[in-house]
Order: structure tokens, then sequence, then C-alpha cells
């Protein structure tokens, strides 16, 4: 038996961490509905981001400018993501989970309706801005709530479940948005984000239950928030393994911003065949987040983490090898970029669950530092592809290399902090 911490009068039977009901049987649904919405919540990210991809030409030229101030707007977004998550977590520490939710919604879907009624391209990137401002705080709230009510091992499934979402996502986003673009144009898009938005709040509302019980909640004083993410910065168990998803995650945004130019500009794919690819990977992803769900039945997280990072890690280290001596064909590429993509899907989900397994007394804030770490590191991993452009592969296979290799030592890392809490425990 086991309290529910959403009410002190009930109790729930974990049978399956997956399937619960408040009459404490489990419930026949593959995932309860406050999943779902988490990972609702969750897609906001990647459909903002992918959706849109399609409209570029469209756009530069409603917008009278060039396909690079076009994209300058994905890069405001990225930027936008990775700020606005480590305002939301010490919020949703002090006032619960569903508030943050309520305003960080209502930010996205104003500012995708100024995206939809903007009139020039630096307006645009100021709305993107502020769209990713609102719709970050449901990547920090979904991983909170999922570590308000599950221990580590059921997180690291929970997590898998979202990174179903995640994969599916890029694969469906630009379908939908090459869809709606041909038939409504582009700004109909932001019209679509601006309706999610509305819809989410309401589910938030109506169906989703606050998490976070009282006599749990943070104080919101600057010099404790403050104190709470120096404290969050010294501990090596939790910046170890997020900084190791955060690497592989780099690795991910630097195989986004090189792989196009890569595969068609080198390698001569069509670039109607690009998608094929990129879908191909994102499989990948799915097929590894649910074989993840399986492994961690039986098996510590840390253990199934140290194998799956092995992926990452050869894959890169084989890109940047054969890219040295000339080596770098298409086949190698292609599977290079399948096993390393793939890896994520048990890597992310294990690693945050690891990272947040302690951190139950500030999730909110522990969640929001790790999400703005691993979109940084992304973020960074992206611009550097960009900047060291030379007319090559090499720059995006030493850039993952450097991210495989990286999570491995990270999770050492985060490996020796565990020991050293367990025996200061003991």
């Amino acid at each position: 038996m086991r309290i529910c911490r959403l009410c002190n009068n009930c109790a729930l039977r974990f049978r399956n961490p997956f399937m619960t009901s408040t009459k404490g049987a489990p419930s026949s649904s593959r995932f309860p509905l406050w999943l779902l919405i988490c990972a609702s919540l969750t897609a906001i990210a990647p459909l903002s981001i992918d959706m849109y991809l399609p409209s570029f030409p469209a756009l530069a030229a409603d917008l009278h400018t060039d396909i690079g101030q076009v994209q300058l707007t994905l890069g405001t977004f990225l930027v936008g993501l990775a700020i606005g998550q480590a305002f939301y977590g010490p919020i949703s520490d002090r006032f619960g989970r569903k508030p943050p939710l309520y305003v960080g919604l209502t930010i996205y879907g104003a500012a995708a309706a100024g995206c939809a009624m903007a009139s020039t391209v630096d307006s645009l990137m100021l709305w993107r801005f502020l769209q990713a401002l609102g719709g970050c705080t449901g990547l920090v709230v979904s991983r909170a709530v999922i570590r308000d009510r599950m221990e580590a091992h059921e997180s690291a499934r929970a997590y898998s479940s979202l990174m179903l979402v995640m994969g599916l996502a890029p694969i469906l986003a630009p379908l939908i948005g090459g869809a709606v673009l041909a038939a409504s144009g582009w700004r109909a898009i932001f019209w679509i984000h601006c309706g999610a938005a509305v819809l989410l709040l309401w589910f938030v509302h109506v169906r989703m239950e606050e998490s976070l019980d009282v006599q749990r909640r943070r104080t919101l004083h600057p010099v404790a928030v403050l104190r709470s993410y120096w404290e969050l910065l010294r501990d090596r168990e939790f910046l170890g393994y997020s900084l190791a998803a955060g690497c592989v995650q780099g690795g991910m945004f630097a195989y986004i911003a090189g792989s196009p130019f890569v595969l068609i500009e080198l390698h001569g794919i069509d670039p109607s065949h690009y998608g094929f690819v990129f879908g191909a990977n994102a499989f990948g992803l799915i097929g590894m987040s649910q074989v993840n769900t399986r492994l961690v039945r039986a098996r510590a997280l840390d253990d199934v983490l140290r194998v799956a990072l092995f992926a990452p890690c050869v894959a890169g280290l084989v890109l940047a090898g054969t890219a040295l001596i000339g080596w770098a064909t298409l086949p190698v590429l292609l599977v290079c970029f399948f096993a390393f993509l793939s890896g994520l899907g048990c890597i992310t989900p294990n690693a945050s669950a690891l990272a947040l397994s302690h951190q139950s007394h500030r999730a909110g804030t522990a969640s929001a530092l790790m999400g703005t770490l691993q979109f940084g590191f992304g973020t960074l991993a992206g611009a550097a592809v960009s900047l060291w452009h030379d007319g090559t592969a090499l720059p995006l296979a030493v850039v993952m290399a450097v991210c495989g290799s990286g999570a491995v030592v990270l999770r050492l890392y985060g490996r020796a902090g565990m020991r050293q809490r367990s025996q200061s425990a003991t």
C-alpha cells in the first residue's frame, strides 16, 4: 500500500505505476489521463518547432525577407525555451503545478496569435520568443508532476512514455504543418497553436489534479531560490545525470542543425527524401523508449543508462574517425545517426529519473534547472556546428563525438555523487 500524494484520505495500490484509479484498482487504460495531459504539455515544444518548418519559404516571401532571417525565429524560440524554464520551476514549487500552467499557456496562446498577425520578421521573432517563454512551462511542470506522483523506477517508465510523444512529434508535425500551409497559409499554423493552448488550458483546469501538497510548498524569496539553484549545481548526482542527458541532447541538436547539409548537399539525398531519414531516426528513438519501459522493471536505472550510453559514444567516435580519414560514406553516416539518436530513448528517461530521484522536496526547481541545462547544451551544440561550417561532415561528426563521449564521463560523475549520498545516509 502507498498513500496517494494527491489526497491524504485515499490509498492507491501500485500494481502498475501507469494505471491508477482513485478506487485503488488499476485502470484499463495504457496511460492514465494525467500522464496523457503531461505528454500533451511536453509536445508543445516539438510541435511549435517542427510544425512551421515547411512554411519557411512562404514566410520569407510574405514578410519580404530571406530564409536566414526566418531561421532566426527558430533560434529565438530555442533561447526562450532554455531561459524560461528557470523561472517556472521555483514558481511551481511555491504555488503548485497548475497555476504556472495557467500563466504559461495563456502567454503561449496570446503569443501564437501575435505570430499569426505578425507583419515583419522582427515582430515574428519577438512573438516566437514570448511563445517559447510560455510554452516551456509544460516541459517543467510535466516532469515535476511525474516526480510528485512516482518514485525513480516508476518515473523512468513515465518519462519513456513522454519520449514516445517527443519521437512522434518530429514525424507528424511537419506533415501537419505542410497540409495546413497548403490549405490555409502559414498564419493558420500559429492559429492552431493558439487553439491548442486554449484546449490544454481547459484540460488542465477541469481534468488535471494538483500534485503538490501544501505542506511541501517552498518559499519564493529570491535568496531561497538562488540557494536552491546553488545547492543543485553542487549536487553531483543531480548535475552529473542532468548533464549526461544534456550532452546527448546536444548531439541531437547538432544533428538537426548539420544533417540537412551533410545528407542533402554532400551526399545528394533528395530533399523530399530527407524526411524519411529524419523519420527513421525518430522511430528508432520511439522504439528504444518503449524497450526502456521493460528494461527498467528488472534492472537498476544506472545499469541501463551505463549500457545505453555506449551507443551515442561509439557512434560519435566512429563518425569523427571516418570523417577525419575521409571514410564517412552515406551508409556509415546513416547507421551512426540512427545508433546515436535511438539511444536517447533509453538515456533521457533514465538520466532524468536519476537526476530527480532525491529532489522531491524541490521537484519544480530541479526540473527547471535540468531543462535549462539540457536546452542550453543543445543550443551550444547546434551553434557550434553552424559556426564551424567548413563544407565537410567533420564539424557535425566531431560535435556529436564530443557530446557522446562527454555523456559517458558525466554519468560517472553522477554515479559518484549517488554513492557519496548513499554513504552519507548510512
